[in-house]
C-alpha cells in the first residue's frame, strides 16, 4: 500500500492506495510532513484533488478500492451519484437505496466513508437542512458545501 500526505485548504490529507485503486483519502487533524515524491499510483488522485480545490474539477475519475462491508460499499456507490453542488438528506438517501427504515444504518455507513471528498458524503444533510455530523468536522463540511455552491457570495466592496 502506497501513501502520501498533501496539504489542502482544509488541512493535511493522507491518501492511500495501490494498483487496485485508491483505498482511502482522509483529512488529518494534525500537521504532518508533506510527501516530497508522490507514488505513481497516487499521482492522479493528488492531481484531481488539487483541481477540485482550485475549482476546475467537479467530478472525480479514479479507480477506487475502499475497504468496507457490502452494505457500506452500496451506500458509498450511491453517494457518488449525488451531483456536485447538490445535497440530499439521509432520509432521501435511504429511500434511494430502497429502505426508508435503514436510515440509521445508511448514516452509519456514510460516516465510515474512507474516501473523503471523492465519495461525497459531505453532500448528505439532515432532512431539516442542518449540517448533521461529519467525520472531518462540521467546519470542513460547511466549507466543502460552500466551495461547491454555484451561487458564490460576492463581496459588496
Amino acid at each position: 500500500m502506497e501513501e502520501c500526505i498533501i496539504k489542502s485548504p482544509l488541512g493535511y490529507t493522507k491518501i492511500s492506495g495501490d494498483t487496485n485503486g485508491i483505498s482511502s483519502v482522509i483529512v488529518l487533524n494534525s500537521e504532518e510532513k508533506i510527501t516530497d515524491i508522490i507514488p505513481v499510483e497516487l499521482e492522479d488522485c493528488v492531481m484531481q484533488l488539487n483541481e477540485y480545490f482550485e475549482g476546475t474539477r467537479t467530478q472525480f475519475d479514479l479507480k477506487l478500492n475502499p475497504e468496507g462491508t457490502d452494505f457500506q460499499k452500496t451506500v458509498w456507490k450511491q453517494l457518488e451519484q449525488i451531483p456536485y453542488g447538490k445535497t440530499v438528506s439521509y432520509l432521501e438517501l435511504s429511500k434511494q437505496l430502497g429502505d426508508v427504515k435503514a436510515i440509521r444504518a445508511v448514516a452509519n455507513a456514510n460516516g465510515k466513508n474512507p474516501l473523503w471528498i471523492i465519495v461525497p458524503c459531505h453532500r448528505v444533510i439532515g432532512s431539516d437542512g442542518s449540517l448533521t455530523g461529519y467525520a472531518g468536522g462540521l467546519h470542513r463540511k460547511q466549507w466543502l458545501l460552500e466551495h461547491e455552491n454555484p451561487y458564490k457570495q460576492q463581496s459588496l466592496f
